[in-house]
């Protein structure tokens, strides 16, 4: 691999000055390096469009936090690209590399010797008067959410045509195992192994006590429709969004393509809990 794709977190000083002092250690190793055109200028180099990124880098190299991360597993999505996350955000579950381990990891991940996850990846319709109006791919999680009104929302729900239920809740999170360590978490969802083949249904704040998260399998095809006169929004990632009226029919199902994380090779998910969520600490 020779061809490095880097797109670094916009706003970010940090994130800016770790490409600038990576940039030689590339430069001496023989490596191409496609730049982000921000992060190009900031630093005086030539920048290169986010499509050329996308068709000719051989692997991706994230400075950033899990939402760069994101945005960055939603350009390539498609592409057998591996993605390797350098942290320099908040909480890091997806780019987690510390800057103090920034060389190793690079070595081995450019060597071939890191582990590859593939992580299941999200598609989202949104149909209006028989019409269908939006899409996006996501990483994480699609949300149903209401708007500043406080209100409760009724989202008509289906599982492969088959009624579900009808949330009457704040809204609703429909996650992959990545995200359920997202916004499902706090809203009470359970956690998934991150390379299970299934999909989480999580209501926020919902008015029926036996309204809990429901695990289902990947194959399926899930359709919400928004019931009532409130104002509802869609929010995919936490970065795209779009406003729903009543009677649009959100449909989501598995996306044909899969992120491809690259995995420091002495990472152990349990560890990532531990430390990121602090488990077992009073």
């Amino acid at each position: 691999m020779k061809r490095i794709g880097v797109i670094a977190k916009r706003k970010s000083e940090r994130a800016v000055a770790a490409v600038r002092n990576i940039l030689p250690w590339f430069d001496a190793e023989g490596y191409t390096t496609l730049l982000d055109p921000v992060t190009a200028g900031q630093l005086g180099r030539s920048p290169v469009p986010l499509e050329r990124i996308r068709d000719e880098a051989e692997v991706l190299v994230v400075f950033g936090g899990d939402g760069t991360l994101l945005s960055a597993a939603r350009l390539v999505e498609g592409r057998d690209i591996g993605i390797l996350g350098i942290n320099v955000g908040g909480l890091g579950f997806m780019a987690e590399v510390p800057l103090e381990d920034i060389h190793p990891a690079l070595e081995r991940a450019l060597a071939g010797r890191c582990s590859i996850e593939h992580r299941v990846m999200l598609r989202a319709f949104v149909h209006r008067g028989g019409e269908r109006i939006a899409l996006a791919s996501v990483l994480n999680d699609v949300v149903i959410n209401k708007s500043a009104v406080a209100r409760l929302i009724h989202i008509d729900t289906a599982v492969d045509g088959h009624h579900l239920t009808t949330f009457n809740s704040d809204g609703l999170i429909i996650s992959t195992p990545t995200g359920s360590t997202a916004y499902s978490l706090s809203a009470g969802g359970p956690i998934l192994y991150p390379t299970l083949n299934c999909l989480l249904l999580t209501p926020i704040c919902p008015h029926a006590l036996a309204n809990r998260p429901v695990v289902l399998p990947d194959n399926v095809r899930i359709t919400a429709s928004i019931a009532g006169d409130e104002n509802v929004y869609l929010t995919m990632d936490g970065q795209v969004g779009f406003d729903l009226i009543p009677g649009d029919t959100v449909e989501i199902v598995k996306s044909d393509h899969t992120t491809k994380l690259l995995i420091p090779c002495e990472r152990e998910y349990f560890s990532i809990l531990r430390s990121k969520l602090k488990w077992g600490e009073r």
